[in-house]
């Protein structure tokens, strides 16, 4: 049986760990009344060595306008990466965006970017470029109201890049997210649970139930801020201490999950 954990949660909602796995979540879950949130890199794709190296499957487009189409346009990207990033990588997608964790939101495919923070100082980007160079050579990546600092090949240099960080983020008024092997400074407001909420203010989302999926600790805002509003989280990969309610193991499954769900709850409203 899966136990709240003894470490930290939000308050409201307990953090769970591995005393037994989560349940794998119901094809069903997919529905009419589902507004569905995904994160983009280790949920709908694998994580590469380099962020430009992702492998984007040719049907993904496809797979998430559909879904879109199907729920009334309650489906929404959620991720760290820029929106003009991600849609470097697979074409303009046909469904709404936030990107740069929540700093960047398009409330539908064909609206405008609204930002709900203010853009980064450049000093924050020029001192961790600085970091970088010092430590090794690390990959600098700047966003509109980010920045992230990738350390995969040179995991000695955490140490000294977090401290950098932790100043600036003192300095500044930052918050600091630490993911998979990646430092990330934001604005206030640049988080997955901001744009969450946001969305489901949004009158095409108002009154669905909030599921999202994703694998990092930066996906952990946003799965608080679904089950506040009576939905779930998904983690994706192996399990840890996580708000998430539901947990499937990797990228292939999440894949396999929505086309279940599409398949089974959902084609059928498209063509009737």
């Amino acid at each position: 049986m899966t136990n709240p954990s003894d470490g930290p949660s939000d308050g409201q909602y307990p953090v769970f760990h591995s005393v037994d796995d989560l349940p794998t979540p119901p094809a069903l879950a997919i529905g009419p009344g589902t507004a569905l949130f995904l994160d983009f890199d280790g949920t709908l794709v694998d994580i590469a060595d380099h962020p430009d190296a992702v492998v984007v499957p040719d049907d993904l487009p496809d797979l998430l306008s559909g879904l879109s189409r199907a729920l009334k346009g309650r489906l929404a990207v959620v991720t760290g990466r820029s929106i003009a990033a991600l849609e470097g990588l697979v074409g303009t997608l046909d469904v709404a965006v936030a990107g740069s964790h929540g700093g960047e939101f398009r409330p539908s495919a064909d609206a405008g970017v609204q930002p709900l923070a203010e853009p980064l100082p450049g000093e924050v980007v020029a001192t961790l470029e600085r970091c970088a160079r010092d430590n090794g050579g690390l990959l600098v990546e700047p966003k509109p109201f980010s920045v992230a600092v990738h350390y995969r090949h040179h995991p000695e240099a955490l140490e000294p890049l977090l401290a950098c960080a932790e100043e600036l983020g003192a300095r500044f008024g930052l918050s600091l997210k630490h993911g998979k092997q990646v430092i990330e400074l934001a604005m206030p407001g640049s988080d997955k649970g901001s744009a969450v909420t946001q969305f489901m203010g949004l009158p095409a989302f108002r009154g669905a139930v909030p599921l999202f999926l994703g694998d990092d600790v930066t996906d952990e805002d946003a799965f608080r801020a679904a089950r506040a509003l009576g939905g779930h989280g998904v983690l994706v990969g192996p399990m840890r201490a996580t708000a998430a309610t539901y947990r499937l193991p990797d990228v292939a499954h999440v894949r396999g999950w929505l086309k279940a769900g599409f398949d089974t709850a959902i084609k059928g409203d498209i063509h009737a």
